[in-house]
């Protein structure tokens, strides 16, 4: 068996990954320096006081600017925003950036006061949330920009996939699921030997390398950078330990699936014991000092943007009005946290008999499992097709936020029909409050089918976090702009 050199390993994939980090590098500092010398110049330069008022601590602004601007990339690169394994795929790439931000400002803010520097506070708090806009901003776009050139095979890590015959099709299924992730399926070793290819249930054929001997040298063949290895059941522990042992003096990479699917890796603790290290899984909970900032979270945003939307509110409520005979709101049922049932709100996009004309639509279902979606619903009214179009009709449900029967962040609300229908593991999506936007509204909404909703609703109900809610309210704002699956 010959194992490859670490410059034949090099090759398939260190190239653009560094381009990558250097780009990403570039753009991070040029967005921080502009967001710290706009602030102070915001501050400073007005007619009022010039930069002359300031003259006596200009030395000390200088200083103080350059820190920050060196100490936020640091942190940048300490809180792992130039993993590229994180981008393009995730929250852990948005939490980063907002960990490095409040901890560079957190630090800067103890700095002062143990030395006693007179640092405006204005200055401050313009640079924190225009620099922390502008980065997740500049992320969201490079994201988006990755996320097409590895959809058409570029950007990417080729894996070899070893494992058993069903464990290696359930995580290449998987990996060719979300191209997203930047790996692509170069070959499978399931020690079968008389069968050249390999076909997964999408249709996606692979090379069939053979068996764990054949791995080494089939990574450099199919140009791969990744050995996974799918599960125990062809694999054990001594094979395991070789094959990292071959692959050490490679820039090949060597990963694990785990059998713990869909628990994110705040949740996820090791504790090591010498040759047996443990991978314990925090439950899920849904009260405490966490859930009570959520609430906090909710209300204060949602009152901001009543107040801040009320001039657009009344414009469609007048229009509402004009257009078609029936009331400016169209109130529903539907069920809450823990099963409990509510009334939710929403500007009326529909004739008032929508629901009495529903029966004679179903045959013309072009939704999901149990949702009724239809593209060209012909009880939309003219201005509910403008509102649908850019979600404009679920702005009064912030009313509902306030109120407590939902939140910001939270599975799609679903209907008490829906939820009589449920089995009995959908019914874990009732065990937080329902949001206005959630995981289904930024995976594609009525694009997505139902098990793939039911899955996103689960995983965010299991592994919520503010950090990962702040990042699927940035994402709301694109998904909305974009109007992909909104009907």
């Amino acid at each position: 068996m010959t194992t490859p050199t670490a410059k034949q390993g090099a090759s398939p994939r260190s190239d653009w990954r560094r381009k990558i980090v250097l780009v990403l590098f570039v753009l991070d500092l040029a967005v921080v320096t502009f967001s710290v010398v706009a602030a102070f110049f915001a501050r400073f330069w007005t007619a009022e006081t010039s930069l002359a008022a300031v003259d006596g601590q200009f030395k000390l602004y200088v200083a103080v600017v350059v820190s920050l601007v060196v100490g936020w990339v640091a942190a940048l690169q300490w809180n792992q925003a130039y993993h590229v394994d994180a981008l393009a795929i995730g929250s852990d790439e948005y939490r980063g950036i907002v960990r490095a931000t409040f901890g560079t400002f957190g630090a800067l803010a103890i700095v002062s006061e143990l030395l006693r520097l007179q640092v405006a506070r204005g200055f401050l708090a313009i640079a924190l949330p225009l620099g922390l806009v502008l980065l997740l901003i500049e992320r969201a776009l490079v994201r988006r920009w990755i996320v097409q050139r590895r959809r058409r095979f570029r950007l990417v890590d080729g894996v070899i996939v070893v494992g058993s015959p069903q464990e290696v099709r359930y995580v290449a299924e998987g990996i060719t699921r979300n191209p997203e992730a930047g790996l692509v399926v170069r070959g499978v070793a399931t020690e079968t030997h008389d069968v050249p290819t390999f076909e997964l249930a999408n249709g996606l054929v692979v090379p069939q390398i053979g068996g764990l001997a054949d791995v080494v040298p089939a990574v450099h063949s199919h140009h791969a950078s990744m050995v996974i290895v799918a599960g125990h059941n062809r694999v054990n522990r001594k094979q395991l330990r070789e094959l990292g042992w071959q692959l050490e003096d490679t820039d090949i990479r060597l990963a694990l699936a785990s059998r713990m699917t869909d628990v994110a890796g705040p949740r996820i603790h090791w504790r090591p014991i010498e040759g047996l290290p443990l991978m314990s899984v925090e439950m899920p909970r849904y009260s405490g000092l966490k859930y009570s900032l959520k609430r906090l979270f909710d209300v204060v945003v949602a009152i901001g943007m009543l107040l801040l939307l009320s001039p657009l509110l009344l414009l469609i409520a007048l229009a509402v009005r004009l257009d078609s005979p029936g009331p400016i709101f169209f109130r529903q049922t539907r069920v809450g946290v823990n099963g409990s049932p509510f009334k939710m709100t929403k500007f009326r996009s529909m004739v008032v008999d929508a629901e009495a004309r529903l029966a004679a639509l179903r045959a013309q279902n072009e939704g999901s499992g149990l949702l009724f979606k239809m593209k060209d619903d012909p009880r939309i009214t003219r201005v509910g097709n403008v509102l649908r179009r850019y979600s404009l009709d679920e702005l009064p449900q912030l009313f509902d936020v306030v109120a407590g029967s939902m939140s910001l962040v939270g599975p799609r609300p679903p209907l008490p029909q829906e939820v009589d229908e449920y089995e009995t593991h959908v019914h874990r999506r009732l065990n937080v409050k329902p949001g206005i936007t959630g995981p289904w509204q930024v995976g594609g909404r009525s694009n997505l089918s139902w098990e793939e909703s039911v899955r996103k609703d689960l995983y965010y109900v299991e592994n919520w976090s503010l950090s990962g809610d702040l990042v699927i309210l940035f994402k709301t704002v694109c998904a909305v702009l974009a109007r992909d699956g909104a009907y």
